[in-house]
């Protein structure tokens, strides 16, 4: 296989050239990090889980009519997809009050918001990737009215179906991150969603025991980030019951135990 050349290398993917123009190879990462990269680590297989996870879940949405970046999946840790302009923009769906905007606004973690709340932040790892305000997106030409229209119609969409597609698997969608970027046909452009959907952007709490199911398990030394990970593929269909890997066994009851106050389940 011939060398690629490598465009860029983020947090938690490589970026390839891809082999036609317009394209790009998207290289999942085992690597974690959380706090703008203060806390570093390995999830081992989040790569190849994550992969499978984005690939679903846009998939689905391409279905009901929303425009990604995603193209196929090219193997366990790859993905070609569409090469597009990001907008510096990251934006937060939030459903129940979880991470940050409890720390902001004094708000119980597991509070329902009243309604689906939008947040933007700048995208800027030096900057602590900031909260900001519609009015500093204008300011700024960051995104123009009708992006920042079609990029909220979207982003309130997809949670629609997100919510819906978790709740049939009994977990619930507390929050997550959205990114977009331009797609370009020669002066005309639109916006698509890019970037990736999976535990890593997502918090995703069992609706029985409100386990978390996502990257909070590495942010707060929970552990059992694999086979939380692991566990959302599996109820999404990805996984069989029993591909776990060699001698491996999908359980978390032992750091259930630190959640809820109660021993780990004998066996």
């Amino acid at each position: 296989m011939s060398r690629r050349r490598q465009i860029y290398e983020g947090k938690a993917k490589i970026l390839y050239e891809g082999p036609e123009p317009g394209t790009i190879i998207q290289y999942f990462k085992d690597d974690a990090t959380a706090f703008n990269a203060e806390k570093t680590g390995t999830i081992n297989g989040k790569g190849v889980i994550n992969n499978r996870i984005s690939e679903h879940v846009f998939t689905r949405l391409s279905h009901i009519g929303i425009p990604t970046h995603f193209i196929r999946r090219l193997n366990m840790r790859e993905q070609l997809v569409r090469q597009v302009e990001i907008i510096p923009i990251e934006v937060v769906v939030r459903n129940v009050a979880a991470g940050s905007i409890c720390k902001r606004l004094g708000l119980e973690e597991g509070e329902p918001l009243p309604y689906t709340l939008i947040e933007y932040y700048f995208k800027d790892d030096a900057l602590g990737d900031p909260l900001i305000a519609e009015e500093h997106i204008a300011c700024f030409n960051w995104a123009s009215h009708e992006e920042m229209h079609d990029i909220s119609s979207m982003a309130i969409r997809i949670n629609d179906f997100m919510c819906g597609m978790f709740a049939g698997i009994d977990i619930r969608l507390v929050d997550f991150k959205l990114e977009f970027g331009r797609l370009y046909d020669g002066d005309y452009s639109r916006v698509i969603l890019a970037d990736e959907i999976s535990p890593d952007g997502c918090r995703l709490w069992d609706m029985k025991s409100g386990e978390k199911l996502d990257k909070d398990r590495f942010r707060r030394d929970l552990g059992g980030e694999e086979e939380a990970y692991r566990e959302v593929a599996r109820r999404l269909g990805l996984l069989q019951d029993d591909d776990n890997g060699p001698g491996e066994v999908l359980d978390l009851s032992s750091h259930r135990s630190r959640l809820r106050g109660t021993p780990p389940t004998k066996k």
